[in-house]
């Protein structure tokens, strides 16, 4: 049962490391993208154009190069499963956020929102691995040390 889980493990990550290295090669169109859909709320504003000038370029490019880099560190902390619970939380976070502004299917039309709504259902069933992932954590526990309890 334990290389079945590890396998797995590695083919999910697969996803979330392919997803970051496709945003890193091409960094300007998914800031475009990004740019298209997320606003900066006029609090924050100034903050961001502090980063910008202290990096050197526009905001939505460091926010995809973050983006990348977290999601493939992430793939890969939870494929050599280090910190798997840590990072399992954190991309749920990141799939929810990125779920609500990039699949917003109650936003469109019926017939129009098909596709939409498939990739929101997909992030959904992501989410639901990752629970997984963050639920069993390192792996298999001592019969001493239950992973739920007496459920």
């Amino acid at each position: 049962m334990p290389a079945f889980i590890t396998f797995g493990r590695v083919l999910f990550a697969v996803l979330f490391i392919y997803s970051g290295a496709t945003k890193l090669f091409g960094i300007q169109a998914t800031a475009d993208l990004i740019a298209a859909k997320v606003t900066i709320p006029a609090l924050v504003a100034p903050y961001t154009q502090q980063v910008e000038t202290f990096v050197g370029m526009p905001f939505m490019q460091i926010l995809v190069i973050a983006a990348g880099a977290f999601e493939i560190l992430a793939g890969l902390m939870i494929a050599v499963n280090l910190l798997a619970r840590f990072f399992a939380i954190l991309l749920i976070i990141f799939v929810c956020i990125s779920t609500f502004y990039f699949q917003d299917f109650w936003n469109q039309p019926a017939p129009d929102n098909a596709k939409t709504l498939i990739d929101a259902l997909k992030n959904l069933s992501i989410i639901g691995a990752l629970f997984i992932i963050a639920g069993y954590g390192r792996g298999p526990r001592a019969g001493i040390d239950p992973a739920y309890g007496d459920v």
